[in-house]
């Protein structure tokens, strides 16, 4: 079983197909062109529950998970939880890619190099950084943003309207109440 529903998923199931050892394929949710090639199950991906449910019953051999969201959720931690095989993260190890805040401060503690950052938690203490420095800075909402999260600004007018965008109107939901 693939878990998702983008052209991310679709590939991993055309990819799937090609192999001798496989010999029927689920994707949930799926989407139309998974659907050509695939048996699409109407689960969201982030009912991770009622996925390990359906890959229990339908005797799923590995199920994949192309989207970040479940990952975040524990979909790993709870497959493997039933006994089931699945391949990814866990949510612990998805931090890494759902909390931008969370793995900048570990390369740091680690020693990984990377470009300098700042946290902020409110937009005030954001918007006093940034009207002290000038661009090209690049503003992150911490959270999981469908791949559009990481705005890149060319000058100081811009860096302080992507941080409002992030923390005061919300474009990103929660995972801009925290910016990087």
């Amino acid at each position: 079983m693939v878990v998702g529903s983008g052209a991310r998923e679709h590939a991993l199931v055309w990819k799937l197909k090609s192999s001798p050892n496989v010999s029927h394929i689920f994707v949930a949710p799926g989407n139309g062109g998974t659907d050509r090639i695939a048996t699409n199950l109407p689960i969201a991906a982030e009912d991770i529950n009622t996925l390990a449910l359906a890959a229990a019953r339908f005797q799923i051999d590995l199920t994949v998970v192309g989207s970040e969201v479940p990952l975040a959720l524990g979909i790993v931690n709870r497959f493997q939880q039933s006994g089931l095989l699945i391949f990814g993260p866990s949510k612990e190890s998805a931090r890494l890619e759902s909390s931008k805040s969370f793995a900048r401060t570990l390369m740091t503690k680690y020693g990984i190099p990377g470009p300098e950052y700042r946290i902020f938690k409110n937009y005030s203490d954001g918007y006093k950084f940034l009207s002290n420095h000038e661009g090209p800075l690049v503003v992150k909402a911490d959270g999981l943003a469908g791949g559009k999260g990481a705005i890149v600004c060319v000058d100081q007018e811009a860096s302080i309207n992507a941080l409002y965008d992030c923390m005061e109107d919300k474009v990103f939901g929660t995972a801009g109440s925290t910016v990087v």
